[in-house]
């Protein structure tokens, strides 16, 4: 007779401390995310316009680009906490020193700075989180990372908007103040985990990873499509809602609503999708989160907008933490910062795309946009049910 899958409760109690120090630690750095969200507005209250800020914007995204391989290597290197600990400080250091740049070259180089360090730790906290969570509660780990994000995401915005009304330097105060705090945290209370491998981590390896791993780079591909969908949120989607006549507010309650289902209810909804094969739960996520967003192109009113929402919202949880999850699964223990690290570049580069991929669909009128989106799901779940002997052995032994 199998064993029966473990419960919400019961996964929640398998954690070991030091994952809920990470779940605090993730809480605590998106909370103290303030400066990005409001870099355009304070530069152009600088006197920069528009275009300069867009700018230091992509500065920011390019040092994220280096902060997922830089920090995927680390964690392997030097160990996941070294890395955690590096972030927070060095991070702490390039927001203060931002806050004092006057000279947009200085701007913009301390912005890619800036995006490195304090994206540093995001493979290094993954790594951590797959070293100290065996495979069956892996999912509900990575579940319980996404809530502590949104959950910060939920409640930090507004007190960043307080602090702005105060100052700008009030936003690097605490950006810094909270990078120092998990910094502080993290040396206290998290372990080392990195496991021995049989020679130190090289640069070479993030070749061999891609080059010798079919099942990773089926999983990087559908990522890949995925990411560019989730964020036209973030690209498309408040244009095509001042299209539609709404006002700002209205996005905003959509994003909200989106964060806070995700808070209440991605760990519960984990308990029932990990009982099934990776791959099939994945693809049909991917599908759902498509068809979602491209249903945004029939709404006309605000209880319809939330019903697209809602769908897409349900779609991004069925398959979201799964993601991470098996990348994990797929990673050698001694390679799995650098699994993880190219876990997040992936997204990353679909942050980059996204915006002209949406825009130039949503210009060129008419449903691009929206058969854009239903294509971009359902080509990420083809990717990830593509036949490959390694995922056949792991659905082989999957419930």
């Amino acid at each position: 007779m199998p064993a029966p899958h473990p419960s919400l409760r019961s996964s929640l109690r398998a954690f070991p401390p030091a994952v809920w120090v990470l779940f605090f630690g993730t809480f605590l750095n998106k909370f103290g995310f303030f400066v990005v969200p409001f870099l355009t507005l304070y530069l152009i209250q600088r006197g920069y316009s528009l275009a300069q800020a867009g700018v230091a914007l992509s500065c920011y995204g390019a040092g994220n680009l280096a902060a997922s391989l830089i920090g995927g290597y680390l964690a392997d290197r030097i160990g996941r906490r070294p890395t955690i600990v590096l972030s927070m400080f060095s991070g702490a250091a390039a927001m203060l020193l931002l806050s004092q740049a006057r000279s947009l070259p200085a701007i913009d180089l301390l912005a890619v700075l800036n995006g490195l360090t304090n994206e540093l730790y995001r493979p290094a906290g993954s790594a951590l989180l797959a070293d100290l969570v065996p495979t069956e509660h892996r999912a509900m780990a990575f579940a319980g990372l996404r809530t502590a994000f949104n959950a910060g995401y939920v409640f930090g915005p507004a007190v960043a908007g307080f602090l702005a009304t105060r100052g700008y330097v009030w936003l690097f105060l605490g950006d810094a103040f909270t990078s120092v705090l998990y910094g502080l945290v993290a040396l206290a209370a998290l372990p080392e985990s990195r496991p021995k491998a049989a020679q130190p981590a090289r640069w070479a390896d993030y070749g061999d990873v891609l080059g010798r791993d079919p099942a990773l780079r089926r999983m990087l591909a559908a990522v890949f499509a995925i990411g560019i969908l989730m964020f036209q949120q973030a690209a498309t989607f408040s244009v095509y809602l001042k299209h539609l006549g709404f006002a700002p507010t209205v996005f905003g309650m959509l994003l909200s609503l989106n964060a806070v289902i995700v808070v209440l209810c991605e760990m519960p909804l984990s308990t029932i999708t990990r009982r099934y094969p990776v791959r099939k739960v994945l693809a049909l996520g991917f599908v759902i989160c498509g068809g979602a967003f491209a249903l945004n192109g029939l709404a006309r009113t605000v209880p319809e907008l939330v019903g697209c929402m809602l769908l897409f919202v349900a779609g991004e949880m069925i398959c979201i933490p799964l993601c991470a999850s098996h990348v994990a699964d797929l990673a050698p223990a001694d390679k799995r910062g650098r699994y993880m690290g190219v876990y997040s570049l992936t997204w990353s580069l679909g942050m980059v795309v996204a915006p002209q991929a949406g825009l130039s669909a949503l210009a060129a009128g008419g449903a691009a946009l929206w058969i854009l989106s239903a294509g971009l799901g359902l080509l990420a779940a083809l990717f990830v049910m593509a036949p490959s002997e390694r995922l056949h052995a792991r659905n082989r032994s999957a419930p």
